[in-house]
């Protein structure tokens, strides 16, 4: 076997290569290694307090409960049926309070 017909191997990458299309003008961004770089959303200054946690927590599930009070007038007032508009107000009761418990921000 001589060496041209040996397989090339690639030079080692910290990072894989994305395939390159034709007419792909996109710049390629580099990892930002900064601290406060890990997402889009300002770095916390403090640890929040398990009371201020909570009592944002309460808040905005008022927020849900009007959000659900004001959908149910809208959708009796249209004439729906009962039924429809439990079923309506809870699911999306549900949708929101799944998505405010689940945060991690509040």
């Amino acid at each position: 076997m001589s060496h041209t017909d040996e397989p090339a191997t690639p030079p080692a990458t910290t990072e894989p290569e994305a395939p390159v299309r034709s007419g792909d003008t996109r710049v390629r961004p580099t990892p930002d290694t900064s601290p406060g770089a890990r997402n889009m959303l300002p770095a916390g200054e403090r640890r929040r307090l398990g009371a201020e946690r909570l009592l944002r927590r309460l808040i905005a599930t008022c927020g849900i409960v009007g959000i659900g009070v004001a959908l149910g007038a809208i959708l009796v007032s249209s004439k729906v049926d009962g039924w429809i508009t439990g079923l309506v107000v809870a699911v999306v009761s549900v949708v929101l309070s799944a998505i405010l418990w689940s945060s991690r921000q509040l």
